[in-house]
């Protein structure tokens, strides 16, 4: 079972963090994405990280993506956050292995879902 926890509202400008943790299943075997969905938009990717790091072009520079295999939970540090950041965050899995797979960033690339973490950035 995926969680994503760690949203809430922030103002422009500011940090949030969020994480993606794991039971029943180890994430260091497993790509791992943080998808959004704002309100009457299709959910879209904003960051994964496989054997490799994928950003989304609106996101890059700001966000960052990183493993912490000892807790089995994978962050998102959103910095400089923006109005239209605002949305609801999820994570995503998709079995990899420990070999050196590299996995895309798209929705159909990711079979588990968490259920998503609402992110609201006021101006």
């Amino acid at each position: 079972q995926l969680q994503a926890s760690g949203g809430g509202s922030v103002q422009t400008g500011g940090p949030l963090r969020l994480s993606c943790s794991a039971s029943g299943f180890t994430l260091d075997a497993y790509a791992i994405g943080w998808f959004r969905q704002a309100p009457g938009k299709e959910r879209e990717g904003v960051s994964c990280i496989s054997s490799t790091t994928v950003y989304a072009e609106s996101v890059k520079g700001r966000f960052t993506i990183s493993r912490d295999n000892a807790k089995n939970t994978v962050y998102l540090q959103m910095n400089s956050l923006k109005p239209e950041d605002t949305a609801v965050y999820y994570c995503a899995a998709e079995p990899t292995g420990w070999g050196p797979v590299a996995l895309g960033c798209s929705r159909s690339d990711y079979r588990y879902w968490g259920q998503g973490t609402l992110v609201t950035v006021s101006s």
